[in-house]
Protein backbone atom coordinates (compact mmCIF):
# COMPACT_ATOMS: atom_id res chain seq x y z
CA UNK A 1 0.00 0.00 0.00
CA UNK A 2 0.98 3.58 -0.11
CA UNK A 3 2.52 5.45 2.57
CA UNK A 4 0.05 7.47 4.09
CA UNK A 5 2.40 10.44 4.06
CA UNK A 6 2.48 10.43 0.45
CA UNK A 7 -1.51 9.81 0.26
CA UNK A 8 -2.08 12.88 2.72
CA UNK A 9 0.09 15.05 1.24
CA UNK A 10 -1.45 13.98 -2.35
CA UNK A 11 -4.72 15.02 -1.27
CA UNK A 12 -4.03 18.34 0.81
CA UNK A 13 -2.47 19.47 -2.47
CA UNK A 14 -6.05 18.61 -4.41
CA UNK A 15 -8.23 21.20 -3.42
CA UNK A 16 -7.79 24.87 -3.73
CA UNK A 17 -9.03 25.44 0.00
CA UNK A 18 -9.02 23.67 3.27
CA UNK A 19 -12.40 22.85 3.30
CA UNK A 20 -11.91 20.99 -0.37
CA UNK A 21 -9.22 19.28 1.84
CA UNK A 22 -11.04 18.59 4.34
CA UNK A 23 -14.12 16.96 2.54
CA UNK A 24 -11.46 14.68 0.98
CA UNK A 25 -9.49 13.69 4.29
CA UNK A 26 -12.74 12.47 5.73
CA UNK A 27 -13.99 10.55 2.79
CA UNK A 28 -10.86 8.81 2.40
CA UNK A 29 -10.88 8.11 6.71
CA UNK A 30 -14.11 6.86 6.41
CA UNK A 31 -13.32 4.38 3.55
CA UNK A 32 -10.35 3.37 5.71
CA UNK A 33 -7.40 4.64 3.25
CA UNK A 34 -5.99 6.80 6.06
CA UNK A 35 -6.51 6.71 10.36
CA UNK A 36 -7.86 9.39 12.43
CA UNK A 37 -4.93 10.39 14.19
CA UNK A 38 -3.40 10.70 10.08
CA UNK A 39 -6.61 12.88 9.45
CA UNK A 40 -6.53 14.80 12.09
CA UNK A 41 -2.99 15.83 11.44
CA UNK A 42 -3.36 15.85 7.61
CA UNK A 43 -6.40 18.36 7.95
CA UNK A 44 -4.53 20.60 10.27
CA UNK A 45 -2.06 20.76 7.97
CA UNK A 46 -4.32 21.71 5.11
CA UNK A 47 -6.02 24.39 6.97
CA UNK A 48 -2.90 26.15 8.21
CA UNK A 49 -1.52 26.09 4.52
CA UNK A 50 -4.61 28.17 3.33
CA UNK A 51 -3.60 31.26 5.95
CA UNK A 52 -2.74 33.93 3.96
CA UNK A 53 -2.71 35.42 0.66
CA UNK A 54 0.38 32.76 -1.18
CA UNK A 55 1.21 32.22 -4.88
CA UNK A 56 2.35 29.10 -3.77
CA UNK A 57 -0.25 25.87 -1.53
CA UNK A 58 3.04 24.03 -0.66
CA UNK A 59 7.21 23.78 -1.18
CA UNK A 60 7.02 21.45 -3.99
CA UNK A 61 4.34 23.65 -5.98
CA UNK A 62 1.28 25.10 -6.25
CA UNK A 63 -2.04 22.56 -5.64
CA UNK A 64 -3.91 21.20 -8.94
CA UNK A 65 -7.00 23.38 -8.21
CA UNK A 66 -4.75 26.66 -8.16
CA UNK A 67 -3.68 25.60 -11.39
CA UNK A 68 -6.68 24.78 -13.39
CA UNK A 69 -7.66 27.92 -11.92
CA UNK A 70 -4.89 29.80 -13.46
CA UNK A 71 -5.68 28.13 -16.52
CA UNK A 72 -9.51 28.94 -16.01
CA UNK A 73 -8.81 33.10 -16.16
CA UNK A 74 -6.68 32.49 -19.24
CA UNK A 75 -9.73 30.63 -21.10
CA UNK A 76 -12.04 32.92 -19.47
CA UNK A 77 -10.12 35.96 -21.83
CA UNK A 78 -9.48 33.46 -25.00
CA UNK A 79 -13.70 32.69 -24.68
CA UNK A 80 -14.41 35.84 -24.47
CA UNK A 81 -12.26 37.51 -27.23
CA UNK A 82 -13.84 34.76 -29.82
CA UNK A 83 -17.18 34.92 -28.67
CA UNK A 84 -17.57 38.57 -29.03
CA UNK A 85 -15.55 38.16 -32.47
CA UNK A 86 -18.52 35.74 -33.87
CA UNK A 87 -21.58 36.93 -32.20
CA UNK A 88 -21.16 40.10 -30.46
CA UNK A 89 -21.32 39.14 -26.63
CA UNK A 90 -19.84 36.73 -24.27
CA UNK A 91 -19.96 34.18 -21.84
CA UNK A 92 -23.04 33.88 -20.19
CA UNK A 93 -23.61 34.67 -16.75
CA UNK A 94 -24.12 31.61 -15.39
CA UNK A 95 -20.37 31.06 -16.87
CA UNK A 96 -19.06 33.77 -14.72
CA UNK A 97 -19.65 33.75 -11.16
CA UNK A 98 -17.08 31.78 -8.80
CA UNK A 99 -14.53 32.78 -6.15
CA UNK A 100 -12.62 36.43 -6.23
CA UNK A 101 -13.44 39.57 -7.40
CA UNK A 102 -16.12 39.04 -10.65
CA UNK A 103 -15.91 41.60 -13.21
CA UNK A 104 -17.07 42.55 -16.64
CA UNK A 105 -15.47 42.88 -20.06
CA UNK A 106 -13.87 45.70 -22.05
CA UNK A 107 -14.53 46.01 -25.71
CA UNK A 108 -15.39 43.56 -27.82
CA UNK A 109 -17.46 43.30 -30.97
CA UNK A 110 -18.72 41.23 -34.13
CA UNK A 111 -16.15 41.15 -36.92
CA UNK A 112 -17.45 42.14 -40.35
CA UNK A 113 -16.08 38.67 -41.49
CA UNK A 114 -16.28 38.26 -45.58
CA UNK A 115 -19.06 35.67 -45.80
CA UNK A 116 -18.72 32.33 -45.54
CA UNK A 117 -15.28 33.12 -45.41
CA UNK A 118 -12.65 30.25 -43.72
CA UNK A 119 -11.25 32.66 -41.25
CA UNK A 120 -15.26 33.28 -40.21
CA UNK A 121 -15.80 29.02 -39.58
CA UNK A 122 -12.69 29.00 -38.05
CA UNK A 123 -13.41 31.81 -35.73
CA UNK A 124 -16.77 29.64 -34.50
CA UNK A 125 -15.31 26.21 -34.05
CA UNK A 126 -12.72 27.93 -31.26
CA UNK A 127 -14.61 30.11 -30.29
CA UNK A 128 -17.28 26.82 -29.40
CA UNK A 129 -14.02 25.24 -27.68
CA UNK A 130 -12.77 27.77 -25.60
CA UNK A 131 -16.50 27.73 -24.16
CA UNK A 132 -16.80 24.38 -23.43
CA UNK A 133 -13.19 24.36 -22.09
CA UNK A 134 -14.61 27.21 -19.49
CA UNK A 135 -17.78 25.00 -18.66
CA UNK A 136 -15.51 21.58 -18.48
CA UNK A 137 -12.65 23.22 -15.79
CA UNK A 138 -15.46 25.11 -14.06
CA UNK A 139 -17.14 21.76 -13.69
CA UNK A 140 -13.95 19.96 -12.78
CA UNK A 141 -13.31 22.49 -10.21
CA UNK A 142 -16.86 22.81 -8.35
CA UNK A 143 -16.84 25.34 -5.65
CA UNK A 144 -13.40 26.18 -5.38
CA UNK A 145 -13.58 27.97 -9.10
CA UNK A 146 -12.58 31.27 -9.82
CA UNK A 147 -14.85 34.18 -11.00
CA UNK A 148 -14.36 35.37 -14.49
CA UNK A 149 -12.09 38.59 -12.89
CA UNK A 150 -12.75 42.15 -14.83
CA UNK A 151 -11.14 41.61 -18.99
CA UNK A 152 -9.73 43.85 -21.60
CA UNK A 153 -10.46 44.06 -24.89
CA UNK A 154 -10.14 47.44 -26.27
CA UNK A 155 -6.86 49.36 -24.57
CA UNK A 156 -5.05 46.13 -23.78
CA UNK A 157 -4.65 45.77 -27.68
CA UNK A 158 -3.39 48.97 -28.40
CA UNK A 159 -1.11 48.82 -26.21
CA UNK A 160 0.03 45.48 -26.93
CA UNK A 161 0.06 46.41 -30.47
CA UNK A 162 2.38 49.52 -29.79
CA UNK A 163 4.60 47.47 -27.91
CA UNK A 164 5.02 45.48 -31.23
CA UNK A 165 5.35 48.32 -33.48
CA UNK A 166 2.73 47.74 -35.22
CA UNK A 167 0.72 51.31 -34.15
CA UNK A 168 2.72 54.63 -33.53
CA UNK A 169 1.79 56.47 -30.55
CA UNK A 170 -1.78 57.78 -30.70
CA UNK A 171 -2.98 55.40 -32.69
CA UNK A 172 -5.25 52.54 -31.87
CA UNK A 173 -5.49 48.98 -32.40
CA UNK A 174 -9.09 47.27 -32.77
CA UNK A 175 -8.91 43.19 -33.24
CA UNK A 176 -12.67 43.40 -34.01
CA UNK A 177 -11.94 45.44 -36.83
CA UNK A 178 -11.16 43.06 -39.49
CA UNK A 179 -10.34 40.05 -40.55
CA UNK A 180 -6.83 40.86 -40.51
CA UNK A 181 -6.92 42.76 -37.34
CA UNK A 182 -8.24 39.40 -35.57
CA UNK A 183 -5.53 37.07 -36.95
CA UNK A 184 -3.25 39.43 -35.21
CA UNK A 185 -5.25 39.93 -31.97
CA UNK A 186 -5.66 35.78 -31.82
CA UNK A 187 -1.69 35.41 -32.77
CA UNK A 188 -1.28 36.98 -29.34
CA UNK A 189 -3.32 34.18 -27.15
CA UNK A 190 -3.11 31.39 -28.87
CA UNK A 191 1.21 30.34 -28.74
CA UNK A 192 0.74 31.95 -25.17
CA UNK A 193 -1.69 29.57 -23.80
CA UNK A 194 -0.27 26.68 -25.86
CA UNK A 195 3.33 26.99 -23.72
CA UNK A 196 1.33 27.99 -20.56
CA UNK A 197 -0.26 24.12 -20.50
CA UNK A 198 2.69 22.80 -20.74
CA UNK A 199 4.48 24.44 -18.63
CA UNK A 200 2.29 23.44 -15.82
CA UNK A 201 1.84 19.87 -16.69
CA UNK A 202 4.56 18.90 -14.50
CA UNK A 203 3.30 20.58 -11.36
CA UNK A 204 -0.14 18.56 -11.64
CA UNK A 205 -0.19 15.64 -9.64
CA UNK A 206 -3.60 14.12 -10.09
CA UNK A 207 -3.67 12.18 -13.38
CA UNK A 208 -7.28 12.71 -14.49
CA UNK A 209 -6.66 16.17 -14.08
CA UNK A 210 -3.33 16.13 -15.88
CA UNK A 211 -5.04 14.10 -18.93
CA UNK A 212 -7.82 16.96 -18.87
CA UNK A 213 -5.03 19.39 -19.42
CA UNK A 214 -3.21 17.58 -21.79
CA UNK A 215 -6.21 17.35 -23.84
CA UNK A 216 -6.66 20.79 -23.58
CA UNK A 217 -3.41 21.52 -24.01
CA UNK A 218 -3.24 19.54 -27.76
CA UNK A 219 -6.84 21.79 -28.57
CA UNK A 220 -5.21 24.98 -27.98
CA UNK A 221 -2.02 23.69 -30.30
CA UNK A 222 -4.53 23.00 -33.20
CA UNK A 223 -5.66 26.37 -32.59
CA UNK A 224 -2.52 27.86 -32.44
CA UNK A 225 -1.44 25.90 -35.87
CA UNK A 226 -4.95 27.17 -37.75
CA UNK A 227 -4.04 30.94 -36.28
CA UNK A 228 -0.27 30.79 -37.88
CA UNK A 229 -1.05 28.80 -40.78
CA UNK A 230 -4.07 31.31 -42.22
CA UNK A 231 -1.31 34.24 -40.83
CA UNK A 232 1.42 32.47 -43.40
CA UNK A 233 -1.51 32.07 -46.10
CA UNK A 234 -2.36 36.29 -45.99
CA UNK A 235 1.45 37.40 -46.43
CA UNK A 236 1.56 38.66 -42.03
CA UNK A 237 4.92 37.52 -41.41
CA UNK A 238 6.05 40.86 -40.30
CA UNK A 239 3.90 41.52 -38.02
CA UNK A 240 3.98 38.41 -36.41
CA UNK A 241 7.51 38.54 -35.98
CA UNK A 242 6.89 41.39 -34.47
CA UNK A 243 4.52 40.30 -31.99
CA UNK A 244 6.65 36.97 -30.85
CA UNK A 245 9.53 39.50 -30.09
CA UNK A 246 7.17 42.00 -27.83
CA UNK A 247 6.22 38.42 -25.90
CA UNK A 248 9.68 37.95 -25.47
CA UNK A 249 10.78 40.93 -24.55
CA UNK A 250 8.04 40.55 -21.86
CA UNK A 251 8.42 36.92 -20.42
CA UNK A 252 11.99 37.08 -19.84
CA UNK A 253 15.74 36.81 -20.67
CA UNK A 254 15.26 34.01 -23.26
CA UNK A 255 14.80 34.08 -27.21
CA UNK A 256 12.12 31.28 -27.87
CA UNK A 257 9.19 32.93 -28.57
CA UNK A 258 8.85 32.40 -32.64
CA UNK A 259 7.49 33.87 -35.66
CA UNK A 260 5.86 32.10 -38.39
CA UNK A 261 8.88 32.56 -40.54
CA UNK A 262 9.21 34.34 -43.90
CA UNK A 263 7.90 34.74 -47.18
CA UNK A 264 10.54 32.27 -48.30
CA UNK A 265 10.39 29.30 -45.07
CA UNK A 266 7.58 28.58 -43.04
CA UNK A 267 7.75 28.44 -39.11
CA UNK A 268 4.53 27.36 -38.30
CA UNK A 269 5.78 25.05 -35.20
CA UNK A 270 7.36 26.89 -33.00
CA UNK A 271 9.59 24.07 -31.57
CA UNK A 272 12.98 23.62 -30.58
CA UNK A 273 15.59 21.48 -32.25
CA UNK A 274 14.26 18.79 -30.69
CA UNK A 275 10.42 19.43 -32.23
CA UNK A 276 9.21 20.59 -28.89
CA UNK A 277 7.06 22.97 -27.56
CA UNK A 278 8.77 25.30 -24.74
CA UNK A 279 7.20 26.04 -21.62
CA UNK A 280 6.02 28.87 -19.68
CA UNK A 281 5.75 29.31 -16.26
CA UNK A 282 2.38 30.96 -14.37
CA UNK A 283 4.92 34.20 -14.18
CA UNK A 284 5.35 34.20 -17.17
CA UNK A 285 2.54 33.63 -18.40
CA UNK A 286 1.24 36.85 -16.21
CA UNK A 287 4.28 39.04 -17.60
CA UNK A 288 2.73 38.47 -21.48
CA UNK A 289 -1.29 38.85 -20.00
CA UNK A 290 -0.17 42.16 -17.64
CA UNK A 291 1.90 43.10 -20.51
CA UNK A 292 4.89 44.13 -18.17
CA UNK A 293 8.35 42.40 -18.28
CA UNK A 294 7.78 43.57 -14.08
CA UNK A 295 6.16 42.07 -11.24
CA UNK A 296 2.67 42.60 -10.52
CA UNK A 297 -0.66 41.51 -9.55
CA UNK A 298 -2.41 43.53 -12.85
CA UNK A 299 -2.78 45.00 -15.78
CA UNK A 300 -3.06 44.74 -19.60
CA UNK A 301 -5.59 42.21 -20.19
CA UNK A 302 -6.09 41.70 -16.79
CA UNK A 303 -6.62 45.05 -15.51
CA UNK A 304 -7.57 44.14 -11.70
CA UNK A 305 -5.07 41.16 -12.04
CA UNK A 306 -6.66 37.59 -12.37
CA UNK A 307 -8.31 35.45 -9.11
CA UNK A 308 -6.56 32.66 -7.44
CA UNK A 309 -3.46 32.12 -5.70
CA UNK A 310 -1.58 32.40 -9.11
CA UNK A 311 -1.53 35.80 -10.03
CA UNK A 312 1.79 37.78 -9.56
CA UNK A 313 3.62 37.96 -12.86
CA UNK A 314 7.73 37.69 -12.48
CA UNK A 315 10.12 40.16 -12.60
CA UNK A 316 13.65 40.04 -14.24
Amino acid sequence: MFEQKFITTAMARSAENGLDRRRLLSAAAAAGIIGTGTLFSATSAAAHSDEGDHEDDHEEGPSDSAILNFALNLEYLEAEFYLRAVTGSGLPENLTDGRGKKGGVTGGSKVPFTAGSLIQKYAVEIAADEKAHVRFLRSALGKAAVARPPIDLEASFTAAARAAGLITAGQSFNPFKDETSFLLGAFIFEDVGVTAYKGAAPFIDNKTYLEAAAGILAVEAYHAGIIRTTMYARGLQAPAQAISDARDSLDGTTDRDQGIGTTRVANLVPADANALAFSRTPKQVLNIAYLTPESARSGGFFPHGVNGRLNRSGGH
